[in-house]
């Protein structure tokens, strides 16, 4: 403690000097352990804060799957019903007026007209979802401090469940025009897991997009529409293509969409061979699923800091 003398005989006395004086701001937060309110964590930080959050994010997408169609009368059959009414236009439109199944029976188009409107869908549902998972939770994302990755994870893992749900369908679909069970419907397992990833990461980097731009979700539709068209959904790409310039028919074969739907049907329809598939179709499948999961999850954390905000 010092002191100080004035004229008036009075005694004032002066602090002494902080030991924090001269101190950064940086250094103070070191010296008393503090941090930046949401401020993005490690990489592997993140991960495992993100497996701790595990249970919230499945409970979370059984909810979202839950609520979804609970206003409508027929309540959960709309997941398998929806899907087979858009593969029932197309059959109708595609298939009988304009002849998509030249090359193909009936008892392998329909199956397989079926199986790509429920994949494509799978990826699709996700995508749009994942458009909307930070900018459409944003009371969620501002009240509650959690990773936020676990928003697209989470609405990627409900179009997952939509889709097993949809799976029943597809089987029974599939065995209604001579494609019985066998050990190559145990290559659905591994396809699924490959387009999971692929689609949570396809996701994760439109959640980004969709958290800065909302006017991406209206523009979303079409360009999934175009997608869709360019994937081989309602036709066998290589027989529609024939006569037209081969790299035309590689590019639309090598993207990712088609290459799911295309080993699905190989899994599960008897008469769609090996010979409708690309070469080393497993090994770009990984290819496809590991960069774009990998890639949109690290896209996706480094803005981790500014979701909600502004």
């Amino acid at each position: 403690m010092s002191e100080t003398t004035h004229d008036g005989g009075g005694v004032a006395v002066s602090a002494p000097p902080s030991p924090d004086d001269g101190l950064s701001a940086a250094n103070l937060a070191a010296k008393y352990g503090l941090a930046v309110s949401g401020a993005r964590p490690g990489l592997v930080e993140y991960v495992r804060q993100l497996w701790g959050r595990r249970h919230f994010i499945l409970a979370f997408s059984q909810a979202k799957l839950t609520a979804q169609y609970s206003q409508a009368k027929l309540g959960q059959l709309w997941q398998v019903a929806t899907p087979l009414l858009n593969a029932l236009v197309y059959f109708l439109i595609f298939g009988l007026i304009l002849g998509a199944d030249r090359g193909m029976s009936q008892e392998v188009y329909i199956p397989f007209l079926v199986t790509g409107v429920f994949v494509f869908t799978f990826t699709q549902s996700s995508v749009m979802a994942g458009v909307r998972a930070i900018s459409g939770n944003l009371g969620l994302v501002r009240a509650l401090h959690f990773p936020r990755a676990s928003l697209p994870i989470s609405f990627s893992l409900q179009q997952l469940q939509q889709l097993l749900f949809s799976m029943l369908v597809l089987f029974a679909v599939a065995v209604g025009f001579g494609s019985y069970p066998k050990l190559s419907w145990l290559l659905i397992l591994p396809v699924l897991v490959l387009q999971f990833l692929f689609n949570t990461g396809l996701a994760m980097i439109m959640a980004r997009a969709g958290s800065k731009t909302p006017d991406l979700a209206q523009l979303m539709p079409f360009v999934m529409r175009t997608w869709m068209y360019g994937s081989g959904v309602m036709f066998s790409i290589p027989i529609m293509l024939k006569g037209k310039p081969e790299w035309i028919a590689d590019v639309l074969q090598w993207n990712p969409a088609a290459i799911y739907m295309d080993l699905m049907r190989f899994a599960l329809i008897d008469g769609y061979g090996s010979e409708n598939l690309p070469p080393h179709v497993w090994a770009v499948a990984g290819a496809w699923a590991v960069l774009v999961a990998v890639g949109g999850f690290v896209y996706f954390w480094k803005a981790e800091e500014r979701y909600g905000r502004g």
